[in-house]
Order: structure tokens, then sequence, then C-alpha cells
């Protein structure tokens, strides 16, 4: 199975349909740690990847991960946006001129937005951010030539609960000091709703 370009294009209208979703659910949680934001801005940022998304073709993936990455660091507001920008830019590149990826591929690309996020953020697990979603799950498939995508969707919602017991230590979040235990991280459910998408796409057939 293979990521395509239109497959990702499905991968990004599912999360933005999850996005959208849980645009509330999303705010609460970031009015309970945060600046309250991460929901709104996430909503705006993926209402206009879409636009982006169907507003043009794209040749190569590398492409398309560059109109999403500048969309988001143009659209949304607040970390998310250069976070996830950051990490769609740094996926671009290693994409390249690719029409598509297998999973072993696919796993290469995600870490390097792993790591853009973990530089841009100046973050790393254990300190309740999105990185205690992206780390944990990539490190568990690294070893892989074959992605079981149930699993991966399974993993990615058990790394975004756990990120409620963590005390944080970045962002607005880690004025609360222990006061931010209790809350599942904004980021790290967001997170969750772009590999569960993924995942979805894949297991629907990404071919």
């Amino acid at each position: 199975m293979s990521l395509t370009i239109e497959s990702t294009v499905t991968w990004f209208r599912k999360f933005d349909e999850k996005i959208q979703a849980n645009k509330n659910t999303l705010t609460d949680l970031d009015q309970s740690i945060g600046d309250g934001d991460h929901g709104i801005n996430m909503s705006r940022g993926l209402t206009e990847v879409i636009k982006t998304l169907e507003g043009k073709s794209f040749d190569t993936l590398g492409e398309l991960s560059k109109a999403v990455a500048m969309t988001m660091i143009g659209k949304v507001g607040g970390a998310a946006g250069p976070l996830y920008g950051s990490a769609f830019l740094k996926m671009s590149i290693k994409m390249g001129t690719n029409i598509k990826l297998s999973d072993v591929e696919l796993l290469d690309v995600l870490k390097e937005g792993e790591q853009a996020i973990i530089h841009r953020g100046k973050s790393s697990v254990g300190e309740k951010t999105m990185v205690d979603v992206w780390s944990p799950l990539l490190a568990e498939f690294a070893e892989t030539s074959a992605i079981n995508w149930e699993e991966f969707k399974t993993l990615a919602h058990k790394n975004m609960l756990a990120t409620k017991e963590l005390h944080a230590k970045k962002g607005r979040a880690a004025y609360l000091g222990e006061r931010s235990v209790g809350h599942i991280d904004p980021g790290a459910m967001s997170s969750y709703l772009l590999f569960e998408s993924l995942a979805e796409t894949m297991i629907e057939g990404g071919h």
C-alpha cells in the first residue's frame, strides 16, 4: 500500500473533517491549560488547507506538502501554525519529487516532521506536548516494513490519552504547574486526529 498524491488529499480532507467536528473539544482543552484558541486556529487553518488543495493540482508529494505547510504557517494562529507548518515543510523536502511513498518511506517522512516539531518547539517526550504523540508512535514502528494501520491508530490514541497524566513543561500550560495534570494536551489531540486520518486513509486504500 502506498501514499499517493490523491490519497494525501484524502488524508487532509479527513483531517479537516475531524478538526471541524472536534473544534469545540480542542478549544475546551486549550482553555483548561493553554490560550484557548487551538480549536479555532486549527479549524480556520484546515479550512484554508482544503481550499489550497482543491484550488490546484500537484505533480509531486513534495509540492503538495509544501503547499500545506505554507498555508498552515500563514493561516493557523498560535503555536500550532509554526509547529505543523515546520513539520510539513520538512516533510516536503524529504518527499521531494516522489508521487507515491511506501510504508517505510512514509515513516521516514513522518520522522522528519517529528524532528522539525522537536526543533521548533524545543520540546521532548514527557513534557505534555504534541511530541508525546509523535515520538513514541514513530519509534514503535521504526523497524517495520509494513505498517499495521489499525495498530498505528490505536497507539496514537493511547499516546494522546497518556498526556492527561503528564505535568506540562512547555508553553502556557507550564505556568499551571501540577494543575496541568488531568487534562489532555490539545496539540496531542490534534496530532492524534492527524494520524487517525492517515491510518483511515491507508486502511481504505492509499494506493
